[in-house]
């Protein structure tokens, strides 16, 4: 999978990942490959990403996230 993390100002994360969780506004959720599409908003919190290069973690007072056909796009004011 593929994962974009990306703020007005810069691409804060690019890459391939295993899994991405992430602060739904419903309630956390974790994307793995293959998920199903889902376009959701992102409550203040912790993205944690999982990947080859190891484990990330990025502050987020909220946003959008979409998942389809294992590309994760994440849309936030500040990361």
């Amino acid at each position: 999978m593929t994962c974009d993390i990306l703020t007005p100002d810069k691409n804060v994360f690019s890459g391939e990942v295993t899994s991405v969780s992430v602060p739904g506004s419903e309630g956390r959720f974790q994307v793995l490959n293959n998920h199903a599409p889902i376009i959701s908003s992102l409550a203040k919190g912790e993205i944690k990403v999982e990947g080859k290069d190891g484990k990330h973690a990025f502050l987020v007072k909220g946003g959008v996230v979409e998942v389809i056909q294992n590309k994760i796009t994440i849309l936030t004011e500040l990361a």
